[in-house]
């Protein structure tokens, strides 16, 4: 196996660079670079020197000898001045060392999740922390790499093994009178299971906390979509004129209110017919965002909005009297009532979104439970322990896969890809 490398820190120049490498050359490369291995777990000063004992930098070494280490094997940190020159020098001079190379994307958390020192689960969560970008987000992942999930299947693991462990004497020894039959308590510990199951599939998705609570705005030409949609998202994101068609695709924009993710969505003016191909094909994807969305803000007329929306008068300021019975009453132009849509906004989006610090499934995660649930539902309807035992089994499976005990590549692939070099 090769030993990897690469710069963990921000990209240069900056105060300090760290690069980190992990591998069995780690050893190797200290005595080459520093000329010693440090004492494990202490920053220690160094001369940091290429093969040809040329000084690159003056700076400090930490070694993490494994399996106690963040990937499981020997693990190095150089510590240098964060300038281009020197970091590119220290690396060149790893590079040189032979069995060393440059890590890709994602190589560092896919060596901790092959050793065991994480799971599947926690992995994503690592990705989803470091692409967090509002306090809830970062809440909700920091719980997903803490092993939220991970206990959680291990107490559902825990309960299964039980459950099949009571099969599995009955299938052994149906011979004996003591266990000729499962006990009375297991249904109702099977349905127990099953239900919690459900309950997880339940909950809100990850997807909403990650792309954010979306919002779209529909509603004739010239509602008032793209004034309310600037105001909302506080830029000069959409143009707006009087004249009918003027937004033609669809315009998003994300933002985070009260630390609360949310991608909200201008649209094209929904009539029978567009003004020309163009606007025509804008009214078509504008349809398509109306379904897409967690919620529709309809600013036409009363009672013409899709199933769930929100009835807006949204022009307040030129006519105080439209619709009679609108959910909100605003004006993007003199601020009316929008501290009161922020608020019912909020209020909305919040109650979609997974509780902070709670661990939330995504579209992997939800179809490895399915698969779980749908073998104990089929568990309950068999009387056959053989076949009560088949299930348990493949419930087992779908919790080992949930967490990455069985992994295909491709999806070890598709996640450790959204890291950057060095994590």
């Amino acid at each position: 196996m090769d030993t990897i490398f690469a710069l963990s820190s921000g990209q240069p120049p900056a105060g300090i660079g760290v690069i980190r490498m992990t591998g069995p050359k780690v050893r190797a490369a200290l005595e080459a670079i520093v000329g010693k291995v440090p004492e494990p777990r202490r920053a220690t000063r160094a001369m940091f020197r290429n093969v040809s004992r040329e000084t690159l930098d003056d700076g400090l070494v930490v070694f993490f000898p494994g399996p106690k280490s963040v990937t499981g094997e020997d693990l190095a940190e150089f510590h240098c001045h964060g300038g281009r020159a020197v970091i590119a020098a220290v690396e060149n001079s790893l590079a040189e060392i032979d069995g060393c190379r440059r890590a890709e994307p994602g190589e560092f958390t896919r060596r901790a999740f092959a050793n065991g020192r994480i799971d599947l689960s926690e992995a994503e969560g690592l990705a989803d922390l470091l692409s967090a970008e509002t306090e809830i987000q970062r809440r909700s992942a920091m719980a997903m790499m803490g092993g939220a999930l991970s206990q959680k299947v291990e107490c559902w693991r825990e309960d299964l093994l039980q459950l099949s462990a009571q099969v599995e004497a009955v299938l052994d020894f149906d011979d004996e009178d003591d266990v000729a039959a499962l006990p009375e308590a297991f249904d109702q510990s099977l349905a127990a299971l099953y239900s919690s199951l459900l309950e997880a599939l339940d909950a809100p998705y990850a997807e909403t906390l990650r792309e954010g609570f979306r919002v779209a705005l529909a509603g004739p030409p010239n509602a008032g979509k793209s004034t309310l949609f600037n105001a909302l998202v506080e830029s000069e994101a959409a143009i707006t004129a009087d004249i009918a068609g003027t937004t033609r695709d669809i315009l998003t924009q994300s933002v985070a209110i009260s630390g609360v993710p949310f991608t909200f969505v201008d649209m094209a003016g929904l009539r029978a017919e567009g003004g020309d191909q163009i606007e025509s094909i804008g009214i078509a994807r504008a349809h398509e965002e109306i379904v897409r969305a967690d919620l529709v803000l309809w600013l036409g007329p009363e009672g013409e909005g899709p199933e769930g929306s929100w009835e807006i008068a949204a022009q307040v300021d030129c006519d105080g009297s439209m619709k009679s019975a609108a959910d909100l009453r605003v004006s993007a132009v003199t601020g009316e009532g929008m501290a009161q849509l922020r608020s019912a906004l909020l209020q909305e989006a919040r109650a979609a979104m997974p509780q902070p610090g709670s661990a939330a499934l995504n579209a992997r995660q939800r179809e490895r439970l399915r698969e779980a649930a749908l073998s104990l539902k089929k568990a309950q309807q068999e009387s056959d322990p053989l076949l009560i035992a088949e299930n348990l089994r493949r419930t087992r499976q779908a919790f080992d896969a949930l967490v990455g005990r069985t992994s295909t590549e491709d999806v070890l692939d598709a996640l450790f890809g959204r890291f950057c070099i060095g994590k």
